[in-house]
């Protein structure tokens, strides 16, 4: 890994899509956030929105600060490391220098499959547009890279400009701020031009083109409680982010790149033979593959017994992987999102993915509708 600016451990952001209008029982205290898990389940599209407007996300277009060079030379967002048996730790927010976080807290309930070994993804990537990877800079200096996938838009079928990824990747947590000059790259890489950090020119490393976020929803339970340790905030760590195309570019993602993954809410767990796909920077790997695990049935973890129990894989895919897609086929055979990685073990064994339920559903409803 080259530590030029490093944006560290990251996991998962998700734009919280909005609730249908119906009625909450519940809303934003006084400082826009919610103060529980219980409050958040039941909040509709009004509190999403309150919410996003008090945590207002602005992402001008910087001209060239993405070029081959600076994506290949960006940090990998860090699955946050845990030991392999009991105890586990988040991602790391960015800062000027990469460190392992320490472990902390350990999660009431723990059931981790054997180890999977990371598969390489056949090439053109282009065959499999709708991964790719995120691109990003922290709020006082420092840049990062996670991985993402194009998801369908409910509200505008075969038209998406949505992107899933990791809350991690998009906001720093407790206390912290959006990261900035947030950028979409599909298919990065597709043609092998730039493995081994081989120079090569834009167009080689983008061939679906770079797409900025102009929107993004997480969880408001990973903007209050996200650190560095692995924790209950983890539970919610996803972001979806709405995306603007290149310029002259008229058409959406989805038309643009073909395609784009239905998420599937309340999947069954014990029904999932999941696929986790990311692009791992920690050596072995270089950042510059999509790497694939197919890991099967889930185990579990949990951290509050009162939030969804995280989804636990095996699988030895690195920082970097972080905000990927785990994908299992759903009932009509085609395949579906069902989580995203978040946090890993020490021995990189294991990947940790929160489950998406209600809250998952209602902030891609959300920023579908805005």
């Amino acid at each position: 890994m080259r530590a030029r600016g490093v944006l560290a451990a990251l996991t998962a952001a998700v734009l919280l899509g909005g609730v249908s209008a119906c009625g909450s029982t519940g809303g934003p205290g006084g400082d826009g956030n919610p103060h529980s898990f219980a409050e958040l389940k039941h909040w509709g599209f009004a509190e999403w929105d309150r919410w996003a407007k008090r945590h207002d996300f602005r992402n001008p277009v910087v001209a060239g600060v993405w070029s081959a060079e600076t994506m290949d030379q960006a940090p990998p967002q860090q699955p946050a490391p845990a030991p392999d048996s009991s105890s586990a730790s988040a991602p790391a927010a960015p800062s000027p220098s990469a460190g392992e976080p320490s472990a902390s807290g350990a999660p009431s309930t723990t059931s981790a499959p054997p180890a999977v070994a990371a598969q390489p993804v056949p090439r053109p990537y282009t065959s499999y547009p709708a991964s790719g990877k995120v691109f990003m800079t922290a709020p006082n200096g420092g840049t990062g890279q996670c991985s993402a996938t194009v998801v369908a838009d409910p509200a505008n079928p075969g038209r998406s400009n949505l992107v899933w990824t990791a809350a991690h990747c998009v906001h720093e947590g407790k206390g912290g701020d959006w990261y900035k000059n947030l950028v979409f790259v599909p298919a990065y890489n597709s043609s092998g031009a730039a493995s081994d950090h081989r120079r090569a020119k834009l167009a080689e490393v983008a061939p679906l083109g770079q797409w900025w976020a102009d929107k993004v929803i997480t969880s408001p339970l990973w903007t209050t409680e996200g650190t560095r340790g692995g924790d209950a905030a983890n539970q919610y760590d996803f972001a979806v982010i709405k995306v603007r195309g290149p310029e002259g570019e008229s058409r959406s993602l989805e038309e643009a790149i073909g395609t784009a993954v239905p998420v599937w809410f309340d999947a069954p767990r014990e029904q999932l033979a999941i696929q986790a796909w990311g692009y791992p920077a920690v050596a072995p790997f270089d950042g510059q593959e999509l790497e694939r695990c197919d890991s099967g049935r889930p185990g579990s973890r949990s951290f509050d017994a009162a939030r969804p129990s995280m989804l636990v894989i095996g699988c030895t895919m690195t920082a970097g992987a972080s905000g990927g897609g785990w994908f299992a086929d759903g009932p009509d055979g085609r395949q579906r999102l069902v989580s995203n990685t978040s946090i890993g073990t020490q021995a990189h064994t294991a990947l940790n993915g929160p489950y998406l339920e209600g809250v998952a559903r209602q902030a891609l409803d959300y920023i579908s509708r805005k």
